[in-house]
């Protein structure tokens, strides 16, 4: 089965992406709007044992911090994804480290960029044209992250919560 593990942020921040994503993002019905820490892996229903034990591990030691999204930008030329950008932090990056070395050992397939996206999968024309409009608007956002989620992937595409993990020592 698929798994990735991700960070949802609140509706409030949900809601202000989705009133993009329903028009720009094809995955729009798939997924709630998130910051993606770990991508999508297999692992079996023994594996998934182990796993959720490390990630109890893991989120013991990273404490809850504050997610500032600072502005609309965009990957392109490399591809057509408009997202939000999350100002990288310590305990973002700590989390991020631990999801990609010891029991999840192995180079992540991107540099970390944290991140929400808003649409992807756009011609390069339509990327243009949204991302001219979208990169205009006012971003000042800021909340606090209190815990990471644990999804798989359903036999029709879309994604569901396997367990969640409360981040800090108090858990």
């Amino acid at each position: 089965m698929k798994y990735g593990i991700v960070i949802f942020p609140s509706k409030k921040l949900q809601d202000k992406v989705n009133s993009y994503r329903k028009r720009y993002d094809p995955h729009y019905a798939l997924i709630p709007p998130h910051l993606t820490v770990k991508n999508a892996f297999e692992a079996s229903d023994e594996e998934i044992q182990d796993i959720t034990r490390e990630l109890e591990v893991i989120s013991t030691q990273v404490e809850p911090f504050s997610l500032k999204v600072l502005k609309v930008s965009s990957f392109s030329p490399v591809n057509n994804v408009i997202y939000l950008k999350v100002d990288p932090n310590e305990e973002l990056q700590k989390l991020h480290n631990a999801l990609h070395s010891g029991y999840f050992a192995g180079e992540p397939e991107y540099a970390f960029v944290p991140h929400i996206t808003i649409g992807q999968k756009l011609s390069s024309d339509e990327h243009s044209d949204v991302y001219g409009q979208l990169r205009m608007l006012k971003m000042d956002h800021e909340e606090q992250i209190d815990r990471i989620h644990l999804l798989y992937q359903l036999e029709n595409g879309s994604w569901t919560v396997y367990e969640t993990f409360r981040l800090g020592k108090e858990n």
